[in-house]
């Protein structure tokens, strides 16, 4: 199979490769290529045992904090190498706390040559992928240098097991070459069993403890700094994309009013950022922008690292992502600090938090504007309901905090496996 792979990839290259390029240019920030092309500058140490862990972008990122705080713990004598695929995830990575990895770098292609390369320099004793980041190359190769290697937080949303099992025999290859698949939930361990994964464990969702990042923030604070008026209250719309559900949450905005709410609006993508301020001043709202240090009554939160703190200031919490269908977005940070949650319907990227939250009272699902406008209108309007949710948020998420450490834990396992062999 990793000869017919590789055959393929190289046959496709006149197409993979400028889509590659012209994606990571349509990037406020670029990649750095010569990591993309497997050249770090990491020092080539034989005596250093080393953690390879991967995250794809800001948001798994920031829900990788917990378990690397917790591996350093467990793990002190090892280095750990962090990779990221897009440049928001690098730049995240950047700003998260010090002394989480060691090694910042850029995701190779999954060429042959490519991983090799970094591989060979890495020479990691355990590579933990994050959710379902599974490349053949980068695994094949990790193998054959007798690295020990981990799914961890792994899920198979709704939307792409049928189009896995149309490729069953490619991801039982790949699968082949995944020592350990630890997952978010049954449904998803049942899943990747069924797709070929040797053996599938469920540990749970670390997002929820990632959730607590930012809870201890100083709501005053924040109020001051943003410019919020006082006797207005604040809404939070965290991670829409793209223009079908800007057009979904603005209809719903204008409906209630922009003169009766204050609006913090932080969209998933920045290079959205100018689209969102024309359409917005078209409707009537008084359009800031946070990386200009500007104070209105809409606010584009245009920067990184801050939304987990600002979503103190809310009364109510839009999260995007499920308004259209693309799978949902993370509700953890603002049911943690116990603010009440709206969102769609299409959240099959968190499809079990999202049943947890509306079944305990936490969070609704509204599927048009209209619904998003009453929803609002109700909410705001209530404080005894606003605060009947808060308490049943905070609640879900400390009911389920604990799946750092269990991940953190099965990679030092693999680690001190992995220097046994060895010796």
């Amino acid at each position: 199979m990793i000869f017919l792979y590789n055959i393929l990839l190289s046959l496709l290259a006149p197409l993979w490769a400028p889509w590659v390029y012209v994606k990571a240019r349509r990037r406020r920030e670029r990649p750095n290529w010569k990591e993309r092309t497997g050249n770090f500058s990491i020092p080539l140490d034989k005596s250093k045992r080393r953690i390879w862990f991967h995250a794809v972008s800001v948001g798994e990122v920031v829900a990788s904090a917990p378990i690397l705080r917790e591996v350093r713990k467990l793990l002190p004598d090892h280095e750990i190498v962090l990779s990221t695929t897009t440049s928001s995830g690098y730049r995240t990575a950047q700003e998260q706390e010090p002394g989480l990895y060691d090694y910042l770098t850029y995701f190779p292609i999954d060429v042959a040559r490519f991983q090799l390369g970094a591989l060979l320099r890495v020479k990691p004793k355990v590579v933990a992928v994050f959710e379902t980041e599974l490349w053949m190359n980068f695994l094949e190769i990790a193998k054959s240098l007798n690295a020990r290697t981990m799914m961890i937080n792994g899920r198979i949303s709704d939307r792409s097991f049928p189009r896995s099992m149309k490729i069953r025999f490619f991801y039982r290859a790949l699968l082949g070459n995944v020592d350990r698949c630890l997952m978010q939930s049954a449904v998803d361990a049942e899943r990747i069993s069924i797709l070929g994964a040797p053996s599938a464990e469920v540990f749970g969702n670390c997002k929820f403890d990632q959730a607590l990042e930012g809870v201890d923030a100083d709501p005053m604070k924040w109020r001051a700094e943003l410019g919020l008026k006082s006797g207005l209250p604040v809404v939070v719309i965290g991670s829409t994309r793209g223009e079908e559900e800007e057009a979904f949450v603005f209809e719903a905005i204008s409906t209630l009013g922009w003169d009766k709410v204050q609006v913090i609006h932080a969209p998933r993508h920045l290079e959205r950022v100018d689209a969102i301020a024309e359409r917005a001043a078209a409707l009537g709202a008084q359009v800031a922008r946070r990386s200009l240090s500007q104070t209105g009554t809409y606010l584009i939160l245009d920067t990184y690292g801050e939304l987990a703190e600002i979503y103190s200031v809310a009364d109510v919490v839009i999260v995007g992502g499920g308004f259209a269908n693309l799978g949902g977005q993370n509700i953890f940070q603002p049911l943690a600090h116990g603010k009440p949650v709206l969102h769609g319907t299409h959240m099959q990227n968190f499809r079990d938090v999202a049943a947890l939250s509306v079944r305990a009272k936490a969070s609704r699902a509204v599927s048009t504007p209209a619904e998003l406008t009453a929803a609002l209108t109700e909410l705001l309007g209530n404080e005894s309901i606003r605060k009947e949710m808060g308490q049943a948020a905070k609640k879900l998420i400390q009911d389920n905090v604990g799946a750092s450490q269990r991940y953190a834990k099965a990679i030092a396992e693999e680690a001190l496996r992995a220097t046994t062999a060895k010796a």
